[in-house]
């Protein structure tokens, strides 16, 4: 069967992929071995730019209807949770929501839209060829073989495609062992409870249905010896010695362990290939941000495929996703594997440095926020290809009020949307195929966008081009380069 695109793994990572591709009509197989989703979720929490990227396309409110809002995040378990309510965004906020329930929402808008999942089959590998790539799956009536222009890989740290591909996956070893238990609490503790002392680190977080996730290290976790699997009566030890209470705890749902190995793919492309989510970068799940990271992977991959296949892309840009999106992935490595240091920190030396660090994130609003904006993905900006681009290029679009409507509800997968904020209608007839002009005022904009004639805003949301030019012809002209480009 001929598809454009055939993406391995139906996580969310994937999921978000093949859906952005439908909606700017692109074909596309998504190949998944699971015969049905795994009802245990590793990942839990949905990050504001996350519902952001989801508010883009119109299908943010079943994910902020089912979720439980939680007001902040943290950083390495501090006892100064960041504030997300300070951040810029309709959703100052975090979701604990299932993985289950956020795969099955994007599984079905990804089906309602065309995707064909192909469940029960894997990718074993593929061969690629001048003018497509021939990828080989097996599945319950045997072998078959896929052609497509491109394949991602969204199949998680253990990929066939990266090993495939032979991208190399550098990184380092694990010495930590956290675990964690979705059980019942007959008597939980105050949303957001965390312990942290020399008995080790311990979490709280409700889920929907009436089930709270423990999540925890102890000193003895510091090993690279497997103990054998996460029990009940283990669980109820942990958490004893930390909280004093086992909170009633009982019914288990799952019972894990896992550990910090650390490691990001050399490349994010390889010819025909490409590499998104886990099967990218492998990290501690702190903060629980990689779920966000590899559906924001996808955000920006997607549009890339579509305006290949479509025709309208401009040189080089399948390129810019590895030199876009591998410093995303470095900068989260990095914090991860800092976040772990402070979560491990049992020592009395290591207890002052938290203390001192909680002390200043409680004391210093402005790294509360710069924290704040580094976990949740608000504070990505990718570089300028230009010396001379405007302070916002790269950076991500606000949610400006523009006339009736707000710039997430104007965003669409596959097209460019430019701005006229001088409200003068000049900009009208400015036309490409995959370009929307919209013209308004904002409402009370941030003060960056004071002074700013124009903008152009890529379909993930993020800023290509701005400019304050008050002159049409040089501002229409500096446009017509940029958007060539």
């Amino acid at each position: 069967m001929n598809y454009q695109v055939v993406v391995a793994g139906a996580g969310p990572v994937g999921l978000w992929l093949a859906g952005e591709l439908r909606r700017a009509g692109v074909t596309v197989a998504v190949v998944e071995p699971r015969t049905e989703r795994d009802p245990r979720s590793r990942a839990l929490t949905v990050h504001p730019r996350t519902i952001e990227t989801f508010a883009s396309r119109g299908v943010h409110q079943p994910f902020v209807s089912e979720g439980i809002p939680l007001p902040g995040g943290h950083f390495g378990v501090l006892d100064a949770r960041l504030d997300f309510r300070r951040l810029p965004s309709p959703f100052p906020y975090t979701l604990a929501l299932p993985q289950e329930r956020t795969e099955a929402l994007l599984e079905g808008q990804a089906a309602n839209l065309g995707a064909d999942i192909w469940r029960g089959h894997e990718v074993t590998g593929f061969a690629e060829h001048r003018d497509h790539i021939a990828v080989h799956t097996t599945g319950p009536h045997g072998s078959s073989t896929l052609r497509a222009a491109y394949l991602v890989g969204c199949d998680g740290a253990r990929s066939i495609v990266r090993t495939a591909a032979g991208i190399d996956y550098p990184g380092t070893p694990s010495t930590v062992l956290g675990w964690l238990g979705d059980v019942v609490l007959d008597h939980p503790p105050a949303p957001g409870y965390s312990y942290f002392g020399p008995a080790g680190i311990l979490m709280a977080v409700p889920m929907p249905g009436g089930i709270h996730r423990l999540v925890g290290i102890t000193p003895r976790d510091l090993s690279t010896t497997w103990p054998g699997d996460l029990t009940l009566a283990e669980l109820r030890e942990n958490v004893i010695s930390m909280a004093g209470t086992d909170f009633g705890m009982r019914d288990p749902i799952w019972l894990s362990r896992y550990g910090n190995a650390t490691r990001l793919a050399d490349r994010y492309r390889a010819g025909r290939v490409f590499l998104a989510g886990d099967a990218a970068h492998q990290h501690f799940p702190a903060g629980g941000v990689g779920m966000n990271v590899g559906i924001q992977d996808a955000a920006n991959l997607a549009w890339k495929l579509a305006a290949t296949l479509n025709g309208w892309a401009p040189e080089g840009l399948l390129d810019s996703y590895h030199a876009e999106r591998h410093p995303v992935g470095a900068d989260l490595t990095a914090t991860s594997r800092a976040q772990v240091a402070l979560m491990t920190a049992f020592t009395p030396e290591g207890l002052d440095l938290r203390g001192l660090l909680a002390r200043l994130i409680s004391t210093l609003p402005d790294l509360n926020d710069r924290l704040a904006a580094q976990v949740s993905s608000l504070a990505v900006t990718y570089p300028p290809t230009t010396p001379d681009a405007h302070p916002l290029t790269g950076t991500r679009a606000p949610d400006l009020t523009l006339g009736d409507t707000g710039l997430f509800a104007l965003l669409r997968a596959g097209r460019y949307l430019l701005l006229d904020l001088a409200g003068s209608g000049h900009l009208a007839g400015y036309a490409h195929p995959a370009l929307h002009v919209h013209t308004a005022t904002p409402y009370q904009p941030p003060a960056e966008f004071s002074e700013v004639r124009a903008v152009l805003v890529r379909p993930d949301g993020h800023i290509a081009w701005a400019s304050a030019e008050r002159n049409d012809i040089p501002l229409t002209a500096a446009l017509a380069t940029t958007h060539r480009k």
